[in-house]
């Protein structure tokens, strides 16, 4: 597929560029460290699809993140998306120090909802995640490490940030396998308002 989707029109992404280790509960329930520097990884536009596989090799892991949807270097548009990981892969590619590209840029591995115009602020800025109606992954920007503004300076110093680029703000506690037939809800509320909500049922 490829393209997303943002106020009704269908858009390519150059890059998908996203944040790891953003949140303290994710890094302790990963059994990691806190880095010294922002974690930065890349997905390919070929990874975007509008369907969720609960495998492709191994049993795909779902991680529910806050997305940015940049246009000259600013957050125009704001979105809900799942990073599907091949667990398993990217721990044998941690331990062996190679790139996690294996286990998170393939194919299928970027679902997204539609993305809607940004708030003017983003500190009330949260989601919430449901399998199966049961709370799965909550996640704030007031509790991330690096907030969208500055993980959007932070990628400045050193990447050239494309129209239409998407940036995935990283995962909180709570990720898990995506079994066949787990019907997944994905809620962005600013405050009190939602402003987007996604569902899918994986295959």
């Amino acid at each position: 597929m490829g393209t997303i989707e943002f106020e009704g029109q269908a858009m390519r992404p150059g890059k998908i560029v996203c944040i790891g280790k953003n949140y303290h509960a994710h890094i302790a329930e990963m059994q990691s460290v806190i880095p010294e520097q922002m974690v930065v990884f890349m997905k390919p536009s070929s990874a975007i699809s509008a369907n969720l596989r609960s495998s492709a090799g191994e049993t795909l892991h779902y991680e529910c993140e806050i997305c940015l949807l940049l246009n000259h270097g600013k957050i125009v548009g704001v979105g809900v998306g799942l990073d599907l990981t091949k667990r398993e892969l990217q721990g044998e590619l941690k331990r062996a120090g190679l790139p996690w590209e294996r286990s998170k840029a393939f194919d299928g591995s970027a679902v997204f909802s539609t993305f809607v115009p940004a708030p003017n602020t983003f500190d009330k800025l949260f989601f919430e995640l449901t399998v199966n109606n049961a709370v799965r992954q909550r996640g704030e920007v007031t509790s991330m490490l690096y907030a969208p503004e500055t993980i959007i300076l932070e990628l400045q110093q050193f990447l050239t940030l494309e129209n239409f680029d998407v940036v995935m703000t990283g995962t909180p506690a709570g990720v898990g396998p995506v079994a066949p037939g787990d019907r997944f809800e994905a809620k962005l509320i600013d405050g009190e308002s939602e402003l987007v909500r996604a569902q899918w049922v994986a295959t």
